[in-house]
């Protein structure tokens, strides 16, 4: 099975959101498991922040992240070079259809905002299941679009959300994923399942301002950009339309938005 395309690319507008992520941010749900020596790998590591945390974590535990893009692969060495990251840590270019690992080899396997860009979410998984040990843990977490929210009301971001979806629907992903997650851990073979929810909101000034200037950025400079306008499903002139929207939305005080992410740890049999 050939890689999926990932909708948000990698520019430096969507890298900015992803190194922001750390595991109290972006995975709550697996730190009662993180304990020192386990061997952890994260799939769709993007720049390593969140995999270099868990190196420090479970150090002298082995942690090794993969991504499918060699460019992203380079910004997450680039941490390896600062004079505090962990030696337990190390990352690669990988496929989560056919990984390059064998059987049984890792502890635990950790997956954020991942499965909604793939075609089969539920082969992916059932790889992850045969490179896990027995008795090994799952984590998994993604987004649902389809239950976010945002005030005040706006025609911009309205507009933003079905541009993303024709976009999704394009590339047969998911970007309602977060409701889908335990089916398609179930129907991938994994037991003693536990879902929870968590929420990302960004309505203090400081990071709905991040927030909002993140999201106008990346509708005019990623590969939303490229996606909505080959496709036709927006102008140029339509999209900076939708980022000046953004950025109006970041400046109100009443501004709320709120990301929720569906959480799974599972274990293999």
């Amino acid at each position: 099975m050939s890689p999926d395309p990932y909708l948000h690319g990698h520019s430096d507008a969507v890298m900015k959101s992803h190194a922001w992520r750390t595991i109290d941010n972006s995975a709550p749900h697996l730190i009662p498991h993180l304990a020192p020596g386990r061997r952890l790998l994260d799939i769709g590591c993007g720049p390593g922040t969140i995999t270099v945390d868990f190196a420090t974590r479970l150090a002298p535990g082995e942690v090794v992240g993969f991504d499918i893009a060699p460019a992203v692969i380079d910004r997450a060495m680039a941490l390896l070079d600062e004079s505090d990251a962990p030696a337990n840590c190390r990352f690669m270019v990988d496929d989560v259809y056919t990984m390059s690992f064998s059987n049984d080899s890792f502890d635990i396997i950790h997956a954020h905002q991942v499965l909604q860009h793939l075609t089969d979410p539920v082969a992916a998984l059932r790889e992850m299941n045969r490179v896990l040990k027995p008795g090994g843990i799952l984590a998994v977490r993604d987004a649902d679009y389809g239950g976010m929210t945002w005030s005040p009301a706006t025609q911009a971001i309205e507009r933003w959300m079905t541009i993303y979806k024709q976009i999704a629907a394009e590339q047969g992903s998911t970007p309602d994923a977060g409701r889908h997650l335990l089916g398609w851990v179930q129907e991938a073979g994994f037991t003693d399942i536990e879902v929870s929810v968590d929420v990302w909101s960004f309505a203090d000034p400081v990071s709905r301002h991040w927030w909002g200037d993140l999201w106008a950025d990346r509708v005019e400079h990623s590969s939303y950009t490229i996606h909505a306008t080959e496709l036709g499903f927006a102008s140029l002139d339509e999209l900076a339309e939708i980022a000046r929207g953004w950025r109006a939305w970041s400046e109100e005080p009443a501004g709320f938005f709120a990301c929720p992410n569906s959480q799974v740890i599972a274990s293999t049999t």
